[in-house]
């Protein structure tokens, strides 16, 4: 199954300035989850404008259909960031209800996780 990684290209740079020359955080890290992304067959990027998340920066949401959802931010917009998300999001489209155990979580997720939503039915 596919799980869908929606990143907000409308967050702020940092908590502090919204952009970094022309561009949002929210689109410079989307960048880098895209192309993180690229090929892997079992996770797909979309973007998004506004999650509404604004007092964090950097937001995006991992989910499937049937699964459970987490809403992720507070990130930086790097590569090293889009790495863990898109690590983070394949071990969500392997596990069967979306619950990836904690001592698999990549260390760039840690720390970053904001919500937890069931599964629609």
């Amino acid at each position: 199954m596919t799980t869908t990684i929606f990143v907000c290209d409308t967050c702020k740079y940092s908590a502090e300035e919204k952009y970094l020359g022309e561009k949002t955080g929210g689109e410079m890290l989307a960048e880098h989850v895209e192309a993180v992304a690229e090929g892997k067959e079992t996770v797909r990027v979309k973007r998004v404008s506004c999650t509404m998340g604004c007092e964090r920066h950097c937001n995006a949401s991992v989910t499937a259909p049937g699964k459970l959802t987490y809403v992720i931010g507070k990130f930086e917009p790097t590569r090293d960031s889009a790495e863990a998300i898109v690590e983070y999001a394949q071990l969500h489209a392997a596990a069967e209800t979306g619950q990836v155990p904690f001592k698999q979580w990549p260390q760039g997720v840690k720390g970053h996780f904001v919500a937890r939503i069931p599964a629609a039915e």
